[in-house]
């Protein structure tokens, strides 16, 4: 076992409490005997780059501190490497780690796992999306809920989690169907309208929106979760299924799978793993065994 490790730590996620997460989560690596260097990049590209140099450097293990921006930027560095991934899930939403079954907010029990898991050789492969050169995750979101994104990303009031609050009320009020191409593997293409189509390799974001709900990250395929033309009352009658990952009985949404999705509509910007990835058209596709994680 390589005993040196690359902690990436983002010290503003979860409203600071990434810098606070990377003490004790570096005590306990190194109470283990591991040797931890601590990279804080001064903005994101900086931070990839001092990521895929420890990477190339042949570093044990790249861990990512913080929330699931901070995973979706570590995995752009580890994806197709024998690199192994470590994650101490200190952000907001956390989807990444809570799908993976690993310690949320809890820096110290993470440490612990990933100090375990490294002396073990323990490790999960995963798959992960890829659109063109950028990984994922969790989920690939077009539609209502990447508008969503779009608006509170514009919004400097409010702050935090209430600023995407105000903004899907905006949303909201605005609801109409988006028209879609849609391709799935080899499939003919399929024009429809929709109100969202999410392409899952993992089941959740948002913090706990399963909308991909029987999404596997290691069975080959995404889960695409389209939900139809909707009225306000229907999509607020649907919304709060998505918490559960009941929502696929309603009607008007339907699941399809596949290894491969292109999507095109116009003015609809695609959000993977939280992160702007640009604006429609898009093809993702699966990655089987992208990912060594640390379990």
């Amino acid at each position: 076992m390589t005993t040196d490790i690359t902690l990436l730590v983002n010290p503003t996620a979860g409203r600071g409490r990434g810098a606070l997460a990377a003490a004790p989560a570096t005590a306990a690596l190194r109470a283990a005997g591991l040797t931890v260097r601590t990279v804080v990049g001064s903005d994101a590209a900086d931070a990839l780059e001092r990521a895929h140099k420890a990477v190339d450097g042949g570093t044990g293990a790249l861990v990512a501190v913080g929330g699931d921006g901070m995973v979706s930027l570590a995995l752009q560095a580890v994806a197709g490497t024998d690199t192994p991934l470590g994650i101490v899930a200190a952000g907001t939403g956390n989807d990444f780690a809570r799908v993976s079954g690993l310690p949320v907010r809890k820096p110290a029990a993470a440490g612990t796992a990933i100090a375990e898991a490294l002396a073990a050789g323990r490790t999960r492969s995963l798959d992960l999306g890829r659109i063109g050169e950028r990984w994922f995750g969790t989920v690939l979101a077009s539609g209502f809920d990447s508008r969503v994104n779009d608006r509170g990303n514009r919004m400097s009031w409010p702050r935090g989690r209430f600023k995407y609050d105000a903004a899907m009320l905006v949303e909201l009020a605005a609801l109409r169907p988006i028209h879609y191409r849609v391709q799935f593997d080899d499939a003919p293409e399929r024009e429809l309208d929709a109100t969202l189509i999410a392409v899952g390799n993992g089941s959740s974001y948002g913090g706990g929106m399963r909308m991909c709900a029987d999404a596997e990250m290691d069975d080959g395929l995404f889960d695409v979760c389209v939900v139809g033309p909707c009225s306000r009352r229907t999509l607020l009658r649907v919304f709060p299924l998505v918490y559960s990952g009941s929502h696929p009985r309603h009607p008007v949404v339907t699941v399809h799978r596949a290894a491969r999705v292109r999507l095109h509509a116009e003015g609809v910007t695609g959000y993977a793993d939280g992160e702007r990835v640009g604006p429609l058209p898009l093809e993702a596709e699966t990655v089987p065994g992208a990912l060594r994680l640390l379990v």
